[in-house]
């Protein structure tokens, strides 16, 4: 009998409620994932196993040859044996050392089981279950562990024979998103919303055999959507090459569950400081370069900028703000023939002076920015601010009619509001991405959509004009007061006033030099 979604999804619930004991629930996931991937790993493999028994069955084979067929034809990964030889011989699976519950040291035990699948399966396993920190009777008592690991365990059993990867991996989600519902602001680390990753991928439209690449990739979902989508627009989500990096550990093996849990083989999530040591690089030490790159990366993140590195187009990013560094890496990887890639990033990126200022200056001059699409306030876990989404193409491979301008989109006030948070509805991102496809008069504004959003197709002259911003309500006039909240306001008003400041002192200065004195404030 086929499993339901909702029936998987409330088991799991049950098991991750059992933690509410021990710990927050901003720390479930570092514990439910790493027990629910391994028992889907060992549920699989004992599906495996079983056809390999009923298809052999009364073949003569010694235990070499039999493992040599059931690992080339049944098994796509080994869950080997611990203490091999020994009287304490067991199977590193779920259901060996459930069997041991009761037993002392099961925190031990269960490390023990995913260290060896680990180092059993390199290619494909290596680091994925993370720290493993709550294995310790300290962080998590063995009385909590065993109950967690028996409300799993009346799930129903987790491989394709039993239920497809669809509903696999929806119940994984499904936990990601009820960890960052009740977790606050540590969730936004790694989780983005279903509806922005949607959004940015529709945009970016993956092709089949195409490489996709997230710097900053979290949880994996972006990754996962741009599978999905070219899934449902009748294509092979399998068929790409998704590629991520990620700073924090543990979330990159969350990432990489993830992946496996939708049945998404074809990866390679690396672990790392994308600005300070980004990983995918070609042979000559540069970056490597992608299809489709998309990413959510921390907002406003302090960081030590570089010195002589190939990737600082237009200027260094100022050490208090990394968010001109992620889009100036971003640029650097993509593929020059066809490489396109959109980002979520705060309003102040469209305006502020400084360094940041240089840089959007010669990404514009350039002609590298392709859209700028306003987002509502309040989308997110980790921030209320309003955000937007940057749309960029390599050089020379914008369409003819998109080229010497950007379009801005304004999607400020299409949201629905949700329990926690502001949600885009599936109606609201279709008009977006019509918005984005339409073409548009010789005032830039669209000649084939009605969807109720406001858009125009800017020139670069205009853009050359306004001192190079980009805030929307500039080329969009009603938006200005509908997307500016008061941290957006502050934020502006600071930069103003620096750049007052910075203009006074060099008009003094010229001033005290001419011999001129007496000016104050």
């Amino acid at each position: 009998m086929a499993v339901t979604q909702q029936e998987i999804e409330s088991r799991l619930w049950d098991a991750a409620d059992e933690l509410r004991v021990a710990m927050p629930e901003a720390q479930y996931s570092s514990v439910v994932f790493p027990l629910m991937f391994w028992k889907y790993l060992s549920d699989t493999w004992e599906h495996q196993h079983q056809e390999f028994l009923a298809d052999n069955e009364g073949l003569d084979y010694s235990a070499e040859e039999a493992r040599e067929i059931e690992y080339r034809d049944y098994q796509s990964f080994e869950i080997p044996f611990i203490h091999p030889g020994t009287v304490q011989e067991r199977r590193a699976s779920w259901s060996s050392i459930l069997a041991t519950i009761t037993q002392s040291g099961l925190g031990q035990r269960v490390r023990a089981s995913l260290q060896a699948i680990e180092t059993a399966n390199p290619d494909k396993f290596s680091r994925l279950f993370g720290s493993m920190s709550w294995t310790s009777e300290e962080v998590l008592s063995a009385e909590v562990l065993a109950a967690v690991m028996q409300a799993m365990d009346r799930t129903p059993k987790m491989h394709e024979g039993n239920m497809s990867h669809d509903v696999l991996g929806g119940a994984y989600e499904y936990l990601l998103k009820r960890f960052s519902d009740g977790s606050g602001t540590r969730a936004g680390q790694f989780f983005t919303p279903r509806e922005v990753v949607e959004l940015i991928v529709e945009v970016l439209d993956p092709k089949g055999y195409e490489s996709v690449y997230d710097p900053t990739c979290g949880s994996g979902g972006m990754l996962i959507a741009s599978a999905n989508l070219l899934k449902a627009h009748g294509g092979r989500g399998y068929t790409l090459s998704l590629n991520g990096q990620e700073a924090v550990p543990d979330t990159a093996g969350v990432a990489r569950m993830n992946l496996f849990m939708h049945n998404l083989t074809q990866f390679k999530v690396e672990v790392g400081d994308t600005l300070k040591d980004p990983r995918f690089k070609k042979p000559d030490g540069s970056v490597a370069q992608f299809d489709v790159i998309v990413a959510n990366p921390p907002y406003s993140l302090k960081w030590k900028p570089w010195t002589n590195d190939p990737r600082t187009i237009g200027g260094t990013a100022p050490a208090k703000s990394a968010d001109w560094a992620f889009v100036q890496h971003m640029i650097a990887s993509m593929d020059p023939k066809k490489g396109r890639a959109g980002v979520v990033l705060p309003h102040g990126v469209l305006f502020r002076g400084g360094e940041e200022g240089a840089i959007r200056r010669r990404v514009l001059d350039d002609d590298l920015l392709e859209a700028v699409i306003g987002l509502p306030a309040n989308l997110f876990y980790n921030t209320t601010i309003p955000t937007c989404v940057l749309v960029f193409r390599a050089p020379g491979t914008k369409a003819p009619e998109r080229q010497g301008g950007v379009l801005f989109i304004d999607a400020s006030t299409r949201f629905t509001k949700a329990t926690n948070r502001n949600i885009l509805t599936d109606a609201d991102i279709a008009n977006v991405v019509t918005a984005y496809h339409s073409t548009f008069d010789a005032d830039g504004h669209p000649v084939d959509h009605d969807g109720g959003l406001a858009a125009r197709f800017t020139p670069l002259p205009e853009i050359v004009v306004n001192g190079y911003d980009l805030n929307i309500g500039r080329y969009i006039k009603h938006a200005a007061a509908e997307q500016e909240d008061l941290g957006t306001l502050i934020d502006a008003y600071n930069v103003a006033r620096a750049e007052r400041q910075k203009a006074e002192q060099r008009m003094l200065a010229v001033l005290a030099s001419a011999g001129i004195e007496g000016f104050d404030e």
